[in-house]
């Protein structure tokens, strides 16, 4: 099979690229991106995995399934392109933020800058359908996105899981965690995030716990431009 992600993920996931959940997977997708408008664009599905290579991952957050709306996704959870509208979960994830931290918001909702320093953005669904959330669940991503997670929690170095909200809580079963970091809370959608996701203070435990480690802590301070 072709390359498909062009650093180490490619080798750590080539067994789920040649099985046969993944090949009825891709048969899928090129049927559904012939017929119909799926996000983000094929281009970037692998965007994560391309900018957070597997060697380099320090922090995992772990979303649900790409935004549905025109122009959103870009294979980031939770992240848009420039010149989108900031979603809801976002603005929230910044007000926790500038609490926890005192970094102010920024005006766009690009979190390229957090994947490059070692922010892995997963979801666990990689595409979507315009316009109709979780179409592309119980497809074969849940598959492979478990085996990234296994992947992870495999490798010596240890790695800073941030779970938001019960899916993502859920993948807490492929962690060992006498190893690995976890830090979890409500997801912050508007619907849950007064319920404990406001005031549990993310970014400053993922940064002491990468200090603990011996690693650079990640700058939460986003570029007030995104040139990308």
């Amino acid at each position: 099979m072709k390359q498909i992600i062009h650093n180490e993920w490619q080798e750590v996931l080539e067994p789920e690229f040649k099985s046969a959940y993944y090949l009825q997977l891709r048969k899928f997708l090129k049927k559904e991106y012939g017929q119909a408008t799926i996000y983000p664009s094929m281009h970037d599905i692998w965007n994560a995995f391309e900018l957070t290579p597997y060697n380099d991952v320090k922090v995992v957050i772990i979303g649900q399934d790409p935004y549905h709306g025109e122009n959103q996704a870009h294979g980031l959870s939770f992240s848009v392109q420039k010149g989108v509208r900031i979603p809801p979960s976002l603005r929230n994830i910044y007000k926790e933020l500038e609490s926890d931290l005192g970094i102010k918001p920024v005006t766009h909702g690009n979190l390229t800058a957090w994947a490059k320093q070692g922010v892995f953005l997963l979801n666990s669904v990689l595409t979507v359908r315009q316009g109709e959330a979780y179409s592309h669940r119980g497809k074969g991503w849940e598959l492979l996105t478990d085996a990234v997670i296994r992947a992870l929690n495999e490798r010596d170095k240890p790695v800073v899981f941030i779970l938001w909200g019960n899916a993502s809580i859920a993948k807490k079963a492929f962690i060992d965690t006498s190893k690995h970091i976890v830090i979890s809370s409500p997801h912050p959608s508007p619907l849950s995030a007064h319920r404990g996701f406001f005031g549990s203070k993310p970014f400053s435990k993922t940064n002491q716990a990468l200090k603990e480690l011996g690693e650079q802590p990640i700058d939460w301070q986003l570029p007030d431009e995104v040139t990308e």
